[in-house]
């Protein structure tokens, strides 16, 4: 907590709030409390962070979070609410009551509130988003969060995997019974997949043919044979918050030339992105390295072609810092990254293979343990 310190000191604050639920990633990371409701937290120099609760919630804190916890009432509730009646303001005058001074807050911090609070103090806007920082470098134990995420993420890849390799063919049309394989049924089996595992998903890919050639386009109706399939899964571990975050490209038989093209550069890519991830390289020389390699190669970097970032960070959030791209910074020991080079081309279809991992001193540490394989 020593960043957050030296936030405060540094801004003549007496001390930092943030106002939100355990959606929020800076409000899980600093409490380790899940709600549904927001809740201030409010981290003041030389302390741990604290939490003004109902007082339904607070034995469940007591037992799960890491923060210290004080009721409402015990914040003077009572008092504040015999006066005032909005809520932004009643919130504002518990915060201030517990920080007793200027008050720095995240980005996301909520801008009612924030004007609320400006009635009784300053409010200064933490730009460097602090905590966000703070999280980019990830404990033992958040590490392992990540890890038994990719090991669902790889079961339920599997079952996927196993859909597409044991169906029927009828006229370039995957089928079941008789019946058509569609991106839904595929993601209806990962998604039951990725629950009996502890994991949620939402977004999940799962792409046919040439609209793979839009990175994001989920996929939708039957999967044929001898055409890229982008499967993209990145859920989050209910237990723990953390993410995790895999991609493979897949064919049931062989696919045009020109696709096998994309697949054989985005493979050789996915190896030359992991070499470049190190401690103390920057996120933007990955990405140049990586965008070398394919200009070098005859594939376009522009509109077609690599049109996005090599990676990114992954944990509480499914994308946070450090970024590998054109703007990323230096990579940090036990920052945890994602490296998914693609190429996507109108008329053709897309190919995208993504891999985990820690970054070390020197190198990469995958996480993924799965093949990159195209054809199944």
């Amino acid at each position: 907590m020593d960043c957050l310190d030296d936030l405060i000191t540094r801004t003549g604050a007496a001390g930092f709030c943030l106002y939100a639920t355990s959606d929020d990633p800076d409000m899980r990371y600093l409490t380790r409390f899940t709600t549904h409701d927001p809740v201030p937290v409010i981290k003041k120099p030389g302390e741990n962070p604290l939490m003004i609760l109902p007082v339904m919630e607070v034995e469940r804190a007591e037992r799960e979070s890491v923060a210290q916890i004080i009721t409402r009432q015990q914040a003077g509730y009572e008092e504040i609410i015999s006066t005032e009646k909005d809520p932004s303001r009643i919130t504002a005058a518990l915060i201030h009551r517990c920080v007793q001074g200027p008050v720095v807050v995240p980005p996301r911090f909520p801008l009612g509130l924030a004007r609320a609070l400006e009635e009784r103090t300053q409010v200064i806007l933490d730009t460097g988003s602090t905590v966000g920082r703070m999280r980019a470098v990830k404990s033992a134990a958040e590490i392992d969060g990540i890890r038994t995420a990719q090991r669902a993420v790889e079961a339920a890849m599997e079952q996927a995997v196993r859909m597409i390799r044991t169906a029927g063919i009828r006229d370039g049309v995957l089928c079941q019974d008789g019946i058509p394989l569609t991106s839904e049924q595929v993601k209806y089996a990962i998604h039951t997949t990725l629950l009996r595992h502890g994991c949620t998903a939402d977004g999940t890919i799962v792409a046919c043919g040439e609209g793979t050639s839009m990175p994001h386009w989920t996929g939708d109706g039957p999967l044929r044979s001898n055409q890229p399939i982008v499967i993209d899964i990145f859920p989050r571990h209910e237990v723990s918050g953390y993410h995790a975050d895999m991609t493979r490209t897949l064919s049931r038989g062989e696919p045009s030339s020109a696709v096998c093209d994309l697949y054989r550069a985005v493979r050789d890519a996915l190896a030359l992105g992991e070499s470049a991830v190190s401690a103390g390289v920057s996120g933007a020389e990955c990405h140049q390295r990586v965008k070398d390699f394919f200009t070098e190669a005859g594939f376009e970097t522009g509109t077609e072609g690599f049109i996005h970032s090599l990676g990114h960070g992954i944990g509480l959030e499914i994308h946070e810092r450090p970024s590998l791209s054109p703007s990323g910074e230096s990579l940090e020991e036990n920052q945890v990254v994602t490296v998914e080079p693609g190429l996507y081309y109108r008329g053709v279809g897309g190919v995208r293979i993504e891999n985990l991992g820690v970054v070390k001193s020197p190198g990469f540490k995958r996480l993924t343990e799965f093949s990159t394989e195209m054809i199944v």
